[in-house]
């Protein structure tokens, strides 16, 4: 007896296969001296989406522009001296991320110039950033971004004599989310001797700060330490502020609304934190512009500090 099986066929999705092939075909490019790869723009050049680049211990005079998505690029080991320094792409900066989905991690990021004074570590011009145990040392800004619509997350990270201010009248910054960021989230990382601009400037719809370290210390010339100047949902939790006596601006801290509310502020949260005023003249710790009540909450205070200046309640 002849036995007939019936043939059976499933048919795959295209977009599954084409996530299966771009997880099989994802590489590791390597960068160093004696690497496929010299400098980090080559490695670039060759990226597909998917890919991760590694780069060695070591200074390279290198800047890129980066269209990949989903690419990992970092240092082979936290602190282990990958170091991308004093040239810019596009006039804007070392690093500019125009792919999506992108991650950067154990890198140093040091001295961009720009004649307009927008020099920047990175420029983020994609959606959803992510940065991880990256130093920002001495740039005009440490990391610029403005696509609406956007995430920056940035976490264990350093940023350290970023800033400046041009005759013109603009300035740079230690971070400035521009235009209508959905999210600014930063956390476990340090702000140090800023000049000029502000430690954080965020024009996002929600601002996040969490466990952060935020002084002027004895030379820095900051301005503001946060500044929210269209309104817009601001969280900071667990964090320590300073205000040094060489600040280009000793009237506040935080302030939150001062170039017109643009954005919907739903909640204002300062909780469990600490600010110190080193500056002679009183500072107010948080400068409130919105009609949203500021939440103020176990916070540590001292020196000649005002909690609070507008709408909100101190606890």
């Amino acid at each position: 007896m002849i036995s007939h099986r019936k043939a059976f066929f499933f048919i795959i999705p295209l977009f599954i296969i084409q996530s299966l092939f771009v997880r099989c075909e994802a590489r590791t490019l390597e960068v160093g001296a004696d690497r496929p790869y010299k400098l980090l723009s080559e490695a670039v050049r060759e990226a597909r989406d998917g890919d991760k680049i590694v780069i060695l211990a070591g200074e390279y005079f290198d800047c890129a522009v980066i269209p990949a998505n989903d690419l990992t690029i970092e240092g082979v080991a936290p602190n282990a001296g990958a170091i991308i320094t004093d040239k810019a792409c596009g006039g804007k900066a070392l690093l500019v991320t125009v792919g999506n989905n992108m991650t950067i991690r154990n890198l140093t990021l040091a001295r961009a110039r720009v004649p307009d004074g927008n020099g920047a570590g990175i420029r983020a011009e994609g959606k959803n950033l992510t940065i991880e145990g990256v130093k920002f040392i001495n740039n005009q800004n440490g990391i610029l971004g403005a696509v609406p619509g956007a995430t920056i997350t940035i976490r264990n990270s350093e940023f350290v004599r970023d800033g400046t201010c041009i005759n013109s009248g603009g300035c740079g910054h230690g971070v400035y989310a521009g235009g209508e960021l959905e999210l600014l989230h930063i956390e476990n990382t340090r702000f140090f001797e800023t000049r000029e601009g502000h430690h954080i400037k965020s024009r996002a719809l929600r601002t996040e700060i969490i466990g952060c370290d935020i002084r002027d210390g004895s030379e820095g010339t900051a301005s503001y330490l946060i500044d929210i100047p269209n309104g817009g949902s601001l969280v900071v939790r667990d964090t320590v502020m300073e205000k040094g006596p060489k600040s280009q601006n000793y009237s506040a801290a935080i302030s939150i609304g001062a170039e017109g509310i643009t954005h919907r502020t739903q909640e204002i949260v300062i909780k469990d934190s600490s600010f110190q005023n080193d500056n002679e003249h009183q500072t107010i710790f948080v400068r409130n512009i919105t009609a949203t009540e500021a939440q103020l909450s176990n916070n540590k205070l001292s020196g000649q500090v005002k909690p609070l200046e507008g709408d909100g309640t101190v606890h």
